[in-house]
């Protein structure tokens, strides 16, 4: 009995939190840098903004770290309560205050129709508008998000890269991505201007972290933020090589932009609670086999206005960031 006892006190303990401290990322990663030099004429070819409305996160336990012995640790997360006209509205602000950010950085930007009217882009055709799409995040992860174009732009475009689609359905968007790329190139060697693609993917579940932008006065219970490695800056130079400018670390914003609950059942709790617990002990006195997982849902309804504005403002200091080192690299 004394040995039963000392293993579930034991296993009591493994089940405690552990504190992880994570590193400071780069903020961005730069590829191709010299072919941004000289070019100060550009055209904006695509501008997509993403939403995140679904997100499962798997993880494979770690013993008692994870709190799930053998088994997987997954969540699923969902927004609720954005409707397409606050995703349009995101979309056509960060578009306006990355054109007014990239014009007051010295850039010339060319109207929009002197683009899309040109004879090199006659043969291509836009993405679905909004255009779904099945996402790979991290390892072990995936998610659905809804993409969007500014009001100003005719064609929703994508370029190999903007996107990680996962599925079959991806395919056709993959080859359409390749064939926008080709005509936006030759539509830069044509009009020997730079093209600019950007894409922001946005997320609502971050979870808020020191150094994230703070609206004042507002109780922060929650933090939107464009996600790395989805996000990123373009030029396709008029000599047709590419400089790339990629998010590497979050850009987050905090402020009272959701309501996040726990969805999960009270019985599924219990459920994987016991398991857990016995699958610990189980772990201590030797024996194998039992892989126990834990499982959460979490629901996350949006507040009309405030989530418009957490969300630009993640967009708007991501395009400051990224105009940021761009610019220089003229």
């Amino acid at each position: 009995m004394k040995k039963l006892l000392s293993a579930i006190a034991i296993g009591a303990m493994l089940l405690q939190p552990v504190p992880v401290i994570a590193k400071e990322k780069e903020p961005v990663k730069i590829t191709g840098p010299a072919n941004a030099k000289g070019v100060t004429n550009v055209a904006i070819g695509s501008f997509n903004v993403g939403f995140i409305f679904e997100s499962i996160d798997r993880t494979a336990a770690s013993g008692g770290l994870m709190g799930a012995f053998g088994g997987t640790t997954k969540a699923k997360s969902e927004l609720v309560g954005v409707t397409p006209e606050m995703m349009q509205a995101v979309t056509d602000a960060a578009y306006a205050d990355f054109v007014s950010q990239l014009t007051a950085s010295g850039y010339s930007v060319q109207a929009p129709g002197d683009l899309f009217a040109h004879a090199t882009m006659a043969k291509t055709k836009s993405q679905d508008m909004p255009l779904d799409i099945n996402i790979a995040l991290e390892k072990g992860s995936k998610g659905k998000a809804t993409y969007y174009k500014p009001t100003a732009l005719p064609a929703l475009l994508m370029i190999p890269g903007d996107f990680m689609g996962s599925g079959l359905s991806s395919m056709g968007m993959n080859m359409q991505a390749g064939q926008a790329s080709m005509a936006l190139t030759n539509y830069a060697k044509a009009a020997n201007v730079g093209v600019v693609n950007v894409v922001y993917l946005i997320d609502f579940s971050q979870q808020k972290r020191p150094g994230a932008f703070s609206f004042g006065g507002l109780q922060v219970n929650s933090a939107l933020s464009v996600s790395a490695d989805y996000s990123r800056a373009t030029l396709i130079a008029p000599n047709g090589k590419q400089s790339v400018i990629t998010v590497k670390a979050p850009v987050a914003v905090e402020g009272e932009f959701v309501e996040k609950s726990d969805a999960s059942s009270g019985g599924d709790k219990a459920l994987q609670a016991g398991a857990n617990v016995a699958g610990g002990v189980a772990a201590v006195l030797g024996f194998g086999g039992l892989r126990f997982g834990k499982t959460r849902k979490f629901a996350f309804t949006a507040k009309p206005g405030n989530y418009e504005e957490g969300a630009a403002k993640a967009a708007s200091l991501t395009s400051e960031m990224l105009i940021g080192r761009l610019a220089p690299l003229r």
